[in-house]
């Protein structure tokens, strides 16, 4: 099993630590992942498990410019360098497999079509990254704006996406990916059908919590089918309010999700806690429900310190945990962290798009 709870329990903090999700928009022509990508990756190989940056399983579920893609013969190909370099290095890697939905916009989509999504809802300022002149990652250039106005799919439509899902699964595992993490957070398609004020259907993808639920389970389950359900994780973020995405019973709705997630067996849950200046806090009593009713893998991230961290997996909320910004700057964040050993600050402003500057030059301390 890649994660046995008994052994997980045994081991430190900084063997617990992961590498969660985080785009970095520096893929190449034909939103393939490059041979910088590749080292930038094997760099922070030490993490106890890598996830990598958010890959769209088609060009309908591409929402920011210069995001790796999945679903191309190319695609697929770039990514094998990445996990080969991973691996030689001596790490773990799940490909992160996203539809964003609604979050796009036209000049992003086939034909510069609408983007699609649970309901014709448009999120009032929610904005996407997209390269208006044209001119590449590597300028590191481009423009925030407003998401194009979506279309509601049709029930008729459903079982394609699925199928992209399910498709995508398996050409992560023909890159050489560990297994997968869905994207169910941080109001993308996925969250766009759970959540109560995104999803206003009146068919049997909407309206009760049971029918709200049921696209989560239906890629869920060809996910499963196509891979086996212990390479499957998914990202939740029950109480964030990311992309316009909320929901009126959230605690309950994501409870239900988990139970489902749960009956399918899948191998983990990774909790996406709010982590900005006046973000909701998680309650404790939800950390423990959802413990109780999820019996698999638990992983959260969220401006995590070490103290918090060993806090939650003291408590038994936790079995793995994520630092997110910390690894962008410090690619041997356990070495830091296990020796107590200062941070490097990253560039906020070299996060999305460029070169090797402030991706791959933030110096590493010898052991």
């Amino acid at each position: 099993m890649l994660f046995d709870k008994y052994a997980l329990n045994a081991l430190a903090l900084t063997n617990r630590i992961v590498m969660p999700p985080m785009t970095r928009s520096r893929a190449g022509t034909g939103d393939v992942a490059t041979d910088m990508m590749a080292d930038y990756y094997a760099q922070r190989a030490s993490a106890g498990l890598i996830i990598s940056e958010g890959t769209q399983i088609s060009q309908q579920g591409q929402g920011y410019a210069w995001t790796p893609g999945i679903y191309s013969d190319a695609q697929i190909i770039g990514w094998k360098k990445v996990t080969d370099a991973v691996h030689q290095a001596g790490g773990k890697i799940f490909a992160q497999l996203w539809h964003v939905g609604r979050v796009s916009h036209t000049v992003l989509q086939p034909g510069n079509a609408a983007p699609v999504s649970s309901s014709a809802i448009q999120a009032e300022g929610v904005k996407v990254f997209v390269d208006v002149e044209g001119r590449g990652p590597e300028n590191g250039v481009g423009d925030m704006v407003q998401h194009s106005m979506p279309r509601a799919l049709s029930v008729d439509e459903i079982p394609a996406i699925v199928n992209d899902y399910a498709q995508a699964a398996r050409n992560a595992i023909a890159a050489g990916f560990d297994g997968i993490e869905l994207h169910g957070a941080n109001g993308y398609l996925i969250n766009q059908f759970i959540d109560s004020q995104s999803n206003l259907r009146d068919d049997e993808y909407g309206g009760s919590l049971q029918n709200r639920l049921r696209f989560i389970k239906e890629v869920v389950e060809a996910v499963s089918a196509a891979i086996g359900k212990e390479r499957v994780g998914i990202r939740l973020a029950p109480l964030t309010t990311l992309m316009g995405s909320r929901d009126d019973t959230p605690e309950a709705t994501y409870l239900a999700a988990a139970s489902v997630l749960n009956a399918i067996g899948i191998a983990y849950i990774h909790i996406a806690e709010a982590d900005w200046d006046d973000a909701p806090v998680m309650p404790a009593a939800f950390k423990e429900a959802l413990r109780i009713i999820f019996h698999g893998t638990l992983i959260y991230s969220g401006k995590y310190t070490p103290e918090r961290a060993e806090e939650a997996l003291a408590k038994g909320w936790a079995d793995l945990i994520g630092f997110g910004r910390p690894f962008i700057a410090n690619p041997d964040l356990p070495y830091r962290l296990q020796h107590n050993l200062p941070l490097n600050e990253p560039i906020r402003e070299k996060f999305f798009g460029g070169g090797a500057e402030g991706y791959l030059d933030y110096p590493l301390l010898k052991a």
